[in-house]
Order: structure tokens, then C-alpha cells, then sequence
């Protein structure tokens, strides 16, 4: 029965000291969602620090430098199971110059918390938590005003942050916006009701990560199928079989659709659809699959199969909202493999157009410097085409990373627009 549960990815981002990694702590700690062996470790380490019982955020600080430093500097991924739900949490930090962090752990999110301190309410960085979350199309937004104990779990102080989130939340693309009062210290409206806070009627924060409905949040219209391999079996038995392995980016497909395979413009037939257990009449996103065609054309690794009336682009010019990654600032025209899907390519950052202050929302058309955490608009130039949708409509299909050619390290992603 567990198995078939619905996986929801989810993403905390806040302040500093907001307490994210105590709220994890006690959705992990109250849900019953621990081991015992790390139980007892956290429980020791607790104790080592003079702390009165667990320190709920030592379950996520698990880097030794964020547990001598008391913070966390990277993201830390965590993973539980209700009876209802799968869950993986990516708690990202939230210093200024870990922006990057935040655009990785929220990259693949369907929904994120966004914590706000009751005694600060909305400060800068809420904005540019937010504004992140609004840049990655992250569906759903739940915002939990947290640390309610220090301010008497006032009702007036809620609705007052409440409202001074909306309007800034007003000038984002941000689909639904929930707003739950709790306190992760002592476990008010995390996985139960708390009864200090009788004037909230909604449901607490594990209630509402359940019952998210996430399926829409797939395209099921535009059928994308990234290539990853060819199978090509060396035996007797299967002498003649040829078959495209890859992930089923978006859309559905079924044997006897008519498709084309990008960027040649081949067209051909859907043959079979075939996994491990066997053939299906039907497969759809985020499935992986063989397909199979009726006819024998050129297909390898980097191309994509879709259904003949429903193309994405094909251009080698495209225009990213890129956040950069590295330490040492881009440099001007400089060359960088560029993977989208499974096709890698060479390309070079042709023109920086605009670079976005993410405190203000302001676009900055003076200062056009790739630095480290900076969020832009540019235009990347590629030698070879790829096959490409608005990020808006296809998260997959409109998302690339840039990587150093020297060190290989990753620079940069991006959003294509």
C-alpha cells in the first residue's frame, strides 16, 4: 500500500534562526518517523549541549560544520512515509550568499514552506525566499508563521503578517498561497492541532503536505520523451530488437501514436511500449520506459521523441533566467557544455540582458556581472539544436545546467522563457 503513495517533494526556506530545521525535526519527531539508533544519537548529542530534551534540528544539521556552527550550510534531504503520503524535504539554508542552495533544493518542489518568524514578520529575506519559489513555478506555497509561542499565539500578529505577505506575494506568478500559525518548538500545529490557537480553524501543516493535490501539477498535454540509450540486445533471441530508453519527461504515449524524432524531423510509429514487467498500452510522466518504432531511423542519446502535432521548439538561441552557482564570476563569451534532458552540447552566454534584484524586484540593465548567487535573463547561443519548452509549461524540458568545461564543475541553471 506504501508503495503506491503519491511522493511529494517539498522545500523550507526562511530566515536565519527561522527554525526550519526544528520544524522538520518535528514533523520527523511527531510523525514517528525516526529510527531509534538516531534517536539516540541526536538524544546524546542534545544532552552533550546542556540542551532540555531532543534539539529537534540536530535531525536535519547532520554536516559537522553546521552542528559546530549551529547552522546549516547546505541542503539537507530527509525522507518519510505517513500512511497516506511519501515525503522528501530538502531544508536549504538561509544566509543570503546560499541563494544557490535554495534554487537547487527547490528545483524539483512541488510545494515549499516558507517560514516567517511571528516577532519579524516579513523581511527581506521572505522576499527573496519567495521570489525564488515564484522564478522555479513552484506550484504551491505554504507559508507557516512560526516561533507563535513568543508572541503569546496572538491572533492579531498572524493576520498582520498574513496580510503583509499577500501583497508581495500579489506581484507573483504563485498559484496558491496557504497560511498555517504554528510553533515547531512546541509542536503547535505541525502534526496536531494546537490547542492554544482554538481561533485557527484550518487544518496543521502534515495535514495539509497530505492532502496537496499535486497530479495537475504535471503536463499531460505536451508528450516529451527524452532519449537516454539504445538498446540494442546481443543475442539470438532479440537479434532484431531496437528500442529508446529514456524517462518520459511530460504527456502520454501509446503504440500506433505517429511521432517525430527531433532534431532530424524523422517521422515514424509508436511499436511497442516496454518496461521490465512487460509491455503497456499506455505510459505517461515521469515514467521510464522502451520505445519501440515501427520503422528503423536514426535515433540516439540527446534526441527527443514527441507526437507529430505537438512539437516543442528546436533552436540553438535561447533565453534563460539563470541563476549562477560558482565562486568566480562568468567570464564574458566564455564557453560551457550545456545539458538539457539527456542532450549535452557546447555553448557561450552571448549577452547578459538583465540582472534582477531579488530585494526589490527591480531589473538592473547597468550591471550585468555573473557573480556568484546573481539571478539574470541572458541569451545562450549552442552548437547544435535542442528541443525546448517555456519553463512555465514544462519543467523538464525548460530547464538546463552549465558546466565548466575545465574543472566540470556546474555553474549555473537556468529557466528557459
Amino acid at each position: 500500500m506504501l508503495d503506491k503513495n503519491q511522493l511529494l517533494r517539498f522545500t523550507t526556506a526562511g530566515s536565519v534562526d527561522d527554525g526550519k530545521s526544528t520544524l522538520i525535526g518535528r514533523l520527523l519527531y511527531d510523525s514517528k518517523s525516526i529510527f531509534e539508533d538516531q534517536l539516540d544519537a541526536i538524544e546524546a548529542t542534545s544532552k552533550r549541549r546542556g540542551h532540555e530534551g531532543v534539539d529537534l534540528a540536530l535531525f536535519t544539521d547532520g554536516l559537522r560544520d553546521e552542528r559546530e556552527q549551529g547552522i546549516t550550510i547546505d541542503v539537507a534531504y530527509r525522507y518519510f512515509t505517513t500512511p497516506k503520503r511519501k515525503f522528501i524535504i530538502a531544508d536549504t539554508p538561509g544566509h543570503i550568499q546560499y541563494t544557490r542552495n535554495m534554487v537547487t533544493g527547490a528545483s524539483t518542489a512541488n510545494a515549499a514552506i516558507i517560514l516567517i518568524d511571528a516577532r519579524h514578520g516579513v523581511i527581506e529575506q521572505t522576499k527573496r525566499h519567495s521570489f525564488i519559489a515564484s522564478l522555479l513555478q513552484i506550484p504551491h506555497i505554504i507559508v507557516c508563521i512560526n516561533k507563535m509561542d513568543l508572541v503569546d499565539y496572538n491572533e492579531e500578529r498572524f493576520n498582520e503578517i498574513m496580510t503583509a505577505y499577500e501583497e508581495i506575494s500579489s506581484k507573483m506568478l504563485i498559484k496558491d498561497v496557504r497560511y498555517i500559525p504554528i510553533s515547531a518548538l512546541k509542536g503547535d500545529n505541525v502534526v496536531n492541532r494546537s490547542q492554544n490557537m482554538d481561533w485557527y480553524s484550518g487544518a496543521p501543516l502534515l495535514n495539509v503536505l497530505e492532502t496537496l493535490h499535486i497530479s495537475s501539477d504535471i503536463n499531460k498535454i505536451d508528450a516529451r520523451f527524452p532519449v537516454q540509450t539504445v538498446i540494442r540486445p546481443q543475442n539470438d533471441t532479440h537479434r532484431d530488437y531496437r528500442g529508446y530508453a529514456g524517462r518520459i519527461a511530460s504527456g502520454i504515449f501509446k503504440p500506433g501514436q505517429e511521432i517525430v524524432v527531433l532534431p532530424s524531423g524523422f517521422t515514424s510509429v509508436i511499436k511497442s511500449i516496454d518496461t521490465f514487467s512487460g509491455s503497456l498500452q499506455e505510459a505517461f510522466a515521469p515514467m521510464s520506459v522502451v520505445i519501440t518504432l515501427e520503422d528503423d531511423i536514426d535515433v540516439s542519446r540527446g534526441d527527443l521523441i514527441a507526437k507529430k502535432n505537438n512539437m516543442p521548439q528546436v533552436s540553438q538561441d535561447i533565453d534563460v533566467m539563470l541563476c549562477w552557482f560558482n565562486n568566480s564570476p562568468a567570464k564574458p563569451r566564455a564557453k560551457y557544455k550545456i545539458q538539457h534532458t539527456s542532450n549535452e552540447q557546447k555553448a557561450l552566454i552571448k549577452e547578459v540582458v538583465y540582472k534582477v534584484n531579488i530585494d526589490t524586484y527591480e531589473r538592473d540593465i547597468e550591471d550585468k556581472e555573473l557573480t556568484m548567487n546573481a539571478i539574470c535573463r541572458v541569451k545562450i547561443r549552442t552548437t547544435k539544436p535542442l528541443m525546448i519548452d517555456a519553463y512555465r509549461t514544462n519543467r523538464t524540458t525548460g530547464s538546463i545546467i552549465l558546466v565548466d568545461e575545465t574543472t566540470n564543475e556546474t555553474v549555473a541553471a537556468g529557466m528557459i522563457v
